[in-house]
């Protein structure tokens, strides 16, 4: 039997495809990359935001066709929309056989059994499983669907920060750290494979340890990585400002194995916005802990995001918001518009701002970004920096990679030429002759 796969959303997610793809490997079955030959088909779906719901939604009434249309025998719901909607995913799309919610990932051979059964007797049942999100064993072993030379390592499930406008606490629970013991040799295990990049991931990966070790234990975990591995890049995403310790600064600044690159999400500036959106700290509080970062690492790379349009923000919270980003000039910053969920504190909120104005703060606050993205790297044409190539391109004849600077999927990418081929997970020099929005060229100086 041949199972299809389809994952939706972020990295944390991808990581229960892999979770999923090496169980359903192990049980024998087939794992097919095209979705027209499966007689199963997983859904792993994100519900973060109506965006993302969407996307979820339309990807299976896509597969739903090839139901109709062709052998698909079963459809599998995972991921956070079976999370979020449960039993109403039955109701509104009837050609889904299994819900799984997030606790039930490890299930995943059992609900594959249970539907093509069902089927083979005429059978209409459904085969649901929602368990209980603080007990699931996290982790797991898995089958990377990134390339060989960069993988994600999730240290965490779940989240405790309870901002107003987030339903993730909802979904995967509270926050619950894996043992330090079983993540080192969870890298060792990507180092074996051919890892050259590791990007450490959780919702909020600066609370990691609070709950097993009681006290934050990520500069101590990142210690304890690179001793043990060889891994010469790691990656830190999603980090919160208010848990930005002296340790972990120090263990970015010391440590020549973890890149100097923080994924640090804001969401705003302004106090009235701060408070609102249950965020902690202030803005003196923030503006303190970006001096800190770049004055105890002046080379750092700062990634944020904004949201723009959150219940109440004034005019005047929006242009502070502006003023804020071209005075910080953020290497890398993504923004939202505020998307109302239910079950979130904010959905209920008065003052719900105009979808257009929204937009246009969006589409202000972008371009401010963009214009701030191309000054900072035309500073670096002509200098020679260290890419990760990641491919070739055949019809441009380029290669192509990214720098420390850049992190996958979400930043932007170098193009080098070189007079040989260089293979992807290699590192080399480029000399960088020219920027393109927000991408670099160059050529290859020398081999490291």
């Amino acid at each position: 039997m041949k199972i299809g796969f389809v994952s939706l959303g972020c990295p944390k997610n991808q990581l229960d495809t892999e979770v999923m793809l090496h169980e359903v490997l192990e049980a024998g079955y087939e794992v097919t990359p095209e979705d027209i030959d499966a007689d199963v088909i997983i859904v792993n779906t994100c519900a973060f935001i109506e965006s993302a719901k969407k996307e979820a939604i339309d990807n299976i009434l896509d597969v739903a066709w090839l139901k109709k249309n062709r052998h698909l025998k079963a459809i599998i719901v995972t991921g956070c929309l079976a999370e979020r909607y449960g039993e109403e995913i039955f109701k509104e799309l009837p050609e889904v056989d299994a819900v799984l919610g997030v606790g039930s990932i490890h299930n995943i051979v059992e609900a594959i059994q249970a539907v093509t059964e069902k089927k083979k007797k005429g059978s209409k049942a459904k085969y649901y499983s929602h368990e209980d999100k603080s007990t699931v064993r996290l982790g797991g072993d898995r089958v990377l669907t990134t390339p060989e030379y960069s993988a994600y390592l999730k240290i965490a499930e779940g989240c405790d920060n309870r901002c107003a406008y987030c339903a993730i606490p909802a979904i995967r629970g509270k926050f619950r750290s894996r043992p330090m013991e079983e993540l080192v040799t969870e890298a060792k295990q990507l180092e074996s494979l051919g890892v050259k990049e590791l990007v450490v991931i959780a919702q909020d990966i600066t609370r990691y340890g609070l709950d097993l070790y009681g006290k934050y234990a990520l500069a101590e975990l990142l210690h304890k990585i690179s001793a043990e591995t060889s891994i010469p890049w790691i990656r830190l995403l999603y980090c919160y400002p208010d848990k930005i310790t002296d340790e972990l600064i120090a263990e970015m600044r010391d440590n020549p194995k973890i890149l100097k690159y923080i994924d640090l999400p804001l969401q705003h500036i302004s106090d009235h916005m701060l408070t609102a959106m249950n965020r902690h700290g202030d803005s003196k509080m923030i503006r303190e802990v970006l001096a800190k970062l770049r004055h105890e690492i002046p080379d750092i790379i700062i990634r944020t995001t904004f949201i723009v349009g959150f219940p109440g923000e004034t005019a005047e919270d929006f242009e502070e918001l502006c003023k804020f980003v071209k005075e910080q000039r953020f290497d890398h910053a993504g923004v939202f518009t505020y998307s109302r969920e239910e079950d979130t504190p904010a959905y209920d909120f008065p003052d719900q701002i105009d979808e257009q104005i929204k937009q246009d703060r969006m589409d202000i606050l972008m371009r401010e970004q963009m214009d701030i993205n191309e000054e900072l790297n035309r500073e670096k044409i002509g200098k020679i920096i260290d890419v990760l190539c990641e491919d070739y391109d055949p019809v441009a004849e380029v290669h192509f990679g990214r720098s420390f600077a850049d992190a996958p999927e979400i930043d932007g990418k170098v193009y080098f030429h070189s007079d040989t081929r260089i293979a992807p997970g290699s590192f080399v020099r480029v000399k960088v002759r020219k920027v393109i929005d927000y991408d670099l060229y160059g050529n290859v100086v020398t081999n490291q």
